[in-house]
């Protein structure tokens, strides 16, 4: 079992669908630093690797006989994706998903998010160069399992999700670049679509020690660009499997909001006697209790198959303050984000690198700053690039 950092320190059923947003795996492994032992780098740095090897060009792929057709067509689809993020969407022009790996198996990383028993703020890994962030990344499962028990141990809550996909950042481009996965490829083209710009877009901007900015702008990128996609490409099947599906994930996702925030409102009141006490117990038994109730209430109007619904269920039976932590993680900025891309131009490329001009302009800042900025207004003080 790995030791843990001795100094201070995802989205199953539709709330992260994809799970995205492990590329701190790589990036803490290369830094060969920090407070995690060199087992863990070894994993990451390994499990990385094996991802690279098995990755051949999807030329190869789709010239190769053996290649089952459904395959086949699915990287045809994922290669006008990939044009479209560059052209439409003016997201960088480089190796990455120009590749296919199949990894036979379901996830390519397992991340493990801890939060207390009273609290919905994530426990941060910090490394050299890439900072801290709320999540730790294993490319085996039992790893991840392993390392969530014993956070649990010491009297965290814990979630384990499989990741589907993660960005390099930009950083392995001189190696192939991040691949396409078996772990996502079969996805709808709505979500593969999504998925892909979203990966990109970490490429854009980072934000040190700020795993809520990277990610809410990500997801922000990859829901504006999905339904740009899909109203100009899309199938009409696609587009009403996709509609289907989003409305019932906004409809979760305005649910959990409202749970999240009544969980933070009794944390903040505990505050003036911090601990996890007999009431603070029966207080967020009764939100999650509410919360249930709600969401029983809510799939018994969707109808369909509800296998559909498998994924949300899972949610809602493994919630606490981890899971809607890392919920947070990807959704608590994206509003912010929305009115800063309105305002920049929208859907042009001039406004799409205006856009990206804005955010590394926010990202410059002194983190309560640039937060504030985005919760406030979503405005920021912009000067377009020569």
């Amino acid at each position: 079992m790995n030791q843990r950092c001795t100094r201070p320190p995802p989205e199953p059923g539709g709330v992260r669908a994809h799970g995205w947003g492990s590329w701190a795996v790589l990036v803490a492994a290369l830094s060969l630093g920090g407070c995690s032992t060199a087992g863990y780098y070894w994993q990451a740095v390994n499990g990385h690797w094996e991802l690279m090897r098995a990755a051949r060009p999807v030329a190869d792929w789709v010239a190769e006989p053996q290649t089952p057709e459904a395959l086949r067509e699915r990287l045809k689809s994922a290669q006008r994706i990939r044009t479209f993020a560059t052209n439409e969407l003016q997201l960088p022009d480089n190796p990455s998903y120009h590749r296919y790996a199949d990894l036979g198996r379901p996830a390519v990383v397992w991340n493990v998010v801890a939060a207390p028993a009273d609290s919905l703020a994530p426990k941060t890994w910090c490394f050299p160069v890439a900072g801290c962030v709320s999540y730790r990344g294993y490319f085996n499962e039992a790893d991840a399992r392993a390392e969530a028990r014993a956070l649990e141990e010491q009297g965290l809550e814990t979630s384990v999700y499989g990741v589907p996909a993660y960005s390099t950042l930009g950083w392995m481009n001189w190696a192939g670049g991040d691949p396409l996965v078996s772990t996502f490829i079969h996805y709808p083209e709505g979500e593969l679509a999504r998925l892909v710009f979203h990966e990109l877009a970490h490429q854009v901007v980072y934000a040190k020690d700020d795993t809520m900015f990277n990610e809410s702008f990500a997801t922000t990128v990859e829901r504006l660009g999905g339904e740009r996609w899909l109203i100009l490409h899309g199938s009409p099947a696609a587009r009403e499997a996709y509609a289907s599906f989003d409305a019932r994930r906004k409809a979760f996702r305005a649910l959990t909001l409202s749970t999240r925030r009544e969980l933070e409102a009794i944390y903040k009141e505990n505050k003036a006697h911090p601990g996890v006490d007999a009431s603070l117990i029966a207080m967020k038994m009764e939100v999650m209790q509410r919360f249930r109730d709600r969401y029983a209430a809510l799939k018994a109007n969707w109808g369909g198959d509800p296998a559909q619904h498998r994924g949300f269920d899972a949610w809602v039976a493994r919630a606490n303050n981890a899971s809607f932590a890392a919920q947070a993680t990807y959704d608590e900025l994206v509003p912010g984000f929305e009115r800063l891309f309105e305002k920049e131009g929208g859907f042009t490329p001039q406004g799409w690198r205006q856009f990206y001009d804005a955010v590394k302009q926010l990202a410059a800042m002194p983190v309560e700053e640039r937060r504030r900025a985005l919760k406030e207004s979503g405005l920021v003080t912009h000067q377009n690039s020569p």
